[in-house]
């Protein structure tokens, strides 16, 4: 019991270490997994803010392009409506990256910017081209966050991030909103919000509200989460397995210690009365009382069968290692057969035994093996007459395919029953306590039957007795 409590003990921690692993592996990956989400957002972010600087610029050439036209054909002049505004960059010889942006007055704006060697200088150039795109466009074309979310929403779908809102607007970096966008009026609590600052000189930056990406994150941990779980339910089902397995083996073992004990004491009575009596013949003058000789000497012989039908009953305890044990099958004409049997067990003197034997047929034939049939039904017999009150009434039916064996014992509850041909299984009587027996018989009966290709059933109720029926394919002559 302590072992089986140990086993279990260590499988229940073994599966509870590997849960908590799996767990703890899955919070990690959650989390690298979002921070990875998070970078694309914001990289995203970056790249339509890019865009929306181009489309920004195409509809301000439209628009100057329109006007030029429009004042050419009115015939006024249209030098005024000359491009303006327009950022490029370079990198000189100090390593710095170079920006001249024209203002809207047509001014010249040159920066210069040292890029950092523990950075990335396409990030940093970028930057810095965004930042003087934004001085040189922001005064002459004012943004539209309608588009920005349109191309925000376009370049999270090349990401595969499909959130199901997305609203962006313009703050600065105490909060405090620059840019209104109509769409965020009903509140953004629950959602996940992303700030890019775009323009540090005038403090203007990004906010994006967007559904929480949890089903985004999860949807990219599918794989894993399958894998998980089946690992789990594989470990939960060998634990389950080995859980059975073990409770199984704690059983069968219990049961062969209680078959052990009650066989060697089985095994000690016989020897020790036999012993007793033939000491008795030896040791004291019996010459002239023939009657107690003739005692001693029953006595003796009795003990001595009983210690023969315990040694066939512990031999067929490996019956089912036996595959290849031969049975000497022949034709049995089965009425003399159960009669020698009921004579025999009609003499035992413990109880008054009364057993009738009923023939349907008055010649009725079986193919089996005549010594381990014949045991089959003494097993039957004997159990009928341990299990019954003072007297003992047994009915033997025999038929062209079966044999039925009657009895008006204590009967077997209805939970035993299914049980009661396994190997050392007894069957607990609490009104029967002097009963001693160690659960082979009637799994020594199923093996030989099933040998045989016959079949026994029992149908039975506490109080009423039990009926045992071997059938088989009976032979006419």
């Amino acid at each position: 019991m302590n072992r089986f409590k140990t086993v279990s003990t260590i499988f229940v921690a073994v599966i509870g270490v590997i849960f908590l692993c799996n767990v703890y592996f899955l919070v990690k990956l959650y989390k690298s997994i979002g921070s990875d989400v998070e970078r694309e957002v914001m990289t995203a972010m970056a790249d339509a803010d890019i865009d929306d600087m181009w489309e920004r610029s195409e509809r301000a050439n439209r628009a100057a392009v329109a006007a030029q036209q429009a004042a050419i054909t009115a015939g006024k002049d249209s030098k005024q409506f000359e491009e303006r505004g327009g950022t490029v960059g370079n990198l000189d010889n100090e390593g710095n990256f170079v920006t001249e942006t024209r203002d809207k007055e047509g001014n010249i704006v040159v920066e210069k910017n040292k890029l950092r060697r523990d950075r990335s200088y396409s990030n940093q150039m970028v930057a810095d081209m965004s930042r003087q795109m934004h001085f040189g466009m922001d005064p002459w074309v004012d943004f539209d966050l309608a588009i920005m979310d349109s191309i925000l929403n376009a370049r999270l779908s090349d990401r595969r991030i499909y959130p199901d809102f997305l609203a962006v607007e313009i703050v600065d970096s105490k909060g405090n909103i620059l840019r209104e966008n109509p769409r965020i009026s009903g509140g953004v609590a629950g959602y996940d919000v992303f700030t890019l600052c775009f323009s540090p000189e005038k403090d203007m930056h990004y906010r994006a509200y967007m559904t929480p990406l949890t089903r985004h994150i999860l949807s990219e941990m599918t794989g894993v989460i399958i894998t998980v779980f089946l690992l789990m339910a594989a470990f939960v089902l060998a634990f389950i397995y080995l859980f059975c397995t073990v409770s199984k083996l704690r059983t069968l073992e219990e049961m062969k210690d209680d078959f052990i004990n009650n066989m060697t004491h089985e095994l000690k009575t016989p020897i020790a009365i036999a012993y007793s009596a033939n000491d008795a013949l030896l040791n004291f003058d019996t010459s002239n009382n023939p009657a107690k000789k003739e005692t001693y000497l029953r006595i003796a012989n009795r003990q001595i069968k009983r210690l023969g039908e315990l040694v066939e009953n512990i031999l067929a305890m490996s019956m089912e290692r036996r595959k290849t044990m031969m049975l000497n099958q022949e034709i049995i004409l089965l009425g003399p057969l159960i009669e020698d049997i009921a004579s025999a067990q009609r003499t035992r003197c413990e109880k008054k035994i009364s057993i009738c034997v009923q023939a349907h047929k008055r010649e009725c034939y079986v193919k089996a093996d005549k010594n381990h049939f014949s045991n089959v039904l003494n097993n039957l017999i004997d159990n009928a007459i341990k299990y019954s009150g003072e007297s003992v009434n047994i009915e033997i039916i025999v038929s062209q395919d079966s044999i039925t064996v009657k009895d008006n014992g204590i009967g077997i509850p209805a939970k035993s029953v299914p049980f009661i041909f396994n190997k050392f299984y007894r069957v607990q009587h609490g009104n029967c306590l002097e009963v001693r027996g160690y659960g082979i018989g009637l799994y020594y009966v199923r093996e030989i039957l099933e040998k045989m290709d016959m079949t026994i059933t029992v149908t039975s109720r506490v109080g009423e007795g039990s009926v045992f029926t071997i059938g088989f394919n009976g032979y006419e002559e």
